[in-house]
């Protein structure tokens, strides 16, 4: 049976007392595998440049060669290197002082290699005083073992991370691609966003300034029907002889269309003369059975082409005649003088308007004056109103 298989319990224990083991007291197969796994290369480089007294030539290759070559003795660079490691891996050189022989020494390391941190690991077990030479070349071979795997899974990780490197790569490019349009989307949004709150601007602008022009306006407006209390009034009167225009045009058009009837009828008599009429009876003068001598008889409305016969009429009796339209124009305040210097009041019911006839009527109730109504603006019409009224009272007191 070889040494290496022996049981820690049958092996005989070649360390004692407490005192741990130095980097150069070590075997020498424990030196290149400690550099290695221990120290980081950025870290092996500047101790190497503190310890060699002339620069060490070479690459990181000839570098860790002569690291190991210097712990085969106690040297500058081995000092340099022991207290490197002993501050590197404080903690966990702490955690393996607590074995107090073999067994307790080989679990912890067998721990650490379960949980894969092995570096810190595997120099507080070997300058432990309770490593023999056994358990020193065991752990040698585990993390010889160690670093075969390492290197093939190193390997599946340059494959995975050059895989990821090629992947990272095309996802950095559709990040920049999402990025630009991104950049470009928000500008655009940007540029409307301006767009809007110009548009809007504008917008309220125009408005401010419509509201300023309505104001004014009715600023305008206000101040002209101040200064014209009446020009609802005349805006009645407007429409009123607008409405009297167009009654004047249809009247007109009647007319015209009664003249060319009359033309015909005329062509046609010349055409067929009719029989020579017979002699006409003697013309009854139009005779007014009242006593109107020296007094005043005013007339109220009627239609203006017959005032000059109510004018005749009246004036041949000796009266002294006095008219007024009914406020169409000639002014409404006027009336009341007029009724109040009338002997006879003749009132046209069908040329006057409302306001007008209730006046006259009111007025003459009022004061007890005669007032005669009559319904036809004929001239016969009012001469056969003053017969009826001379027979019931012949004279006016």
């Amino acid at each position: 049976m070889c040494d290496h298989a022996r049981s820690p319990s049958a092996r005989h224990d070649d360390a004692c007392g407490s005192r741990r083991r130095r980097l150069w007291e070590l075997p020498t197969n424990c030196h290149c595998p400690i550099i290695g796994v221990c120290l980081p290369l950025a870290l092996l480089r500047k101790l190497v440049g503190k310890a060699a007294a002339t620069p060490v030539q070479g690459d990181d290759y000839d570098l860790h060669v002569w690291s190991v070559h210097e712990c085969g003795n106690r040297s500058r660079m081995a000092d340099l290197l022991q207290r490197t490691l002993d501050e590197r891996f404080a903690g966990v050189i702490r955690q393996f002082k607590g074995a107090r022989d073999g067994d307790a020494l080989l679990a912890l390391w067998r721990r650490a290699m379960d949980s894969g941190d092995t570096a810190g690991a595997f120099w507080a077990a070997l300058s432990h005083p309770r490593c023999d030479a056994w358990m020193t070349e065991s752990i040698v071979r585990d993390m010889h073992m160690i670093q075969h795997q390492a290197g093939a899974s190193v390997r599946v990780d340059i494959g995975r991370f050059a895989e990821l490197q090629r992947q990272n790569a095309l996802l950095a490019a559709e990040l920049e691609q999402t990025r630009d349009k991104a950049a470009r989307a928000a500008e655009a949004r940007a540029k409307d966003a301006a767009r809007t709150t110009e548009q809007a601007a504008q917008l309220r602008a125009e408005l401010a300034q419509r509201d300023t022009a309505i104001e004014a306006l009715r600023r305008q407006r206000d101040a002209l029907e101040a200064a014209l209390p009446d020009m609802r009034d005349r805006e009645r009167l407007l429409r009123r002889v607008e409405e009297l225009e167009a009654r004047e045009r249809a009247l007109a058009d009647r007319l015209a269309q009664l003249r060319q009837r009359a033309a015909r009828a005329r062509q046609e008599a010349a055409a067929h003369p009719p029989p020579p009429p017979a002699p006409a009876a003697p013309r009854t003068p139009v005779v007014v059975p009242i006593a109107l001598a020296d007094k005043t008889v005013l007339c109220v409305g009627g239609r203006s082409a017959n005032v000059p016969n109510y004018r005749e009429l009246l004036e041949k009796e000796g009266a002294r005649f006095m008219h007024h339209d009914g406020g169409i124009e000639q002014a409404s305040e006027l009336l009341d003088t007029s009724l109040a210097a009338a002997d006879l009041v003749i009132c046209q019911t069908g040329c006057i308007s409302h306001q007008a006839y209730w006046r006259v009527k009111d007025f003459c109730k009022r004061t007890g004056k005669r007032c005669l109504f009559v319904d036809n603006p004929s001239t016969s019409s009012l001469s056969s109103c003053l017969r009826k009224v001379a027979e019931a009272a012949p004279a006016l007191d």
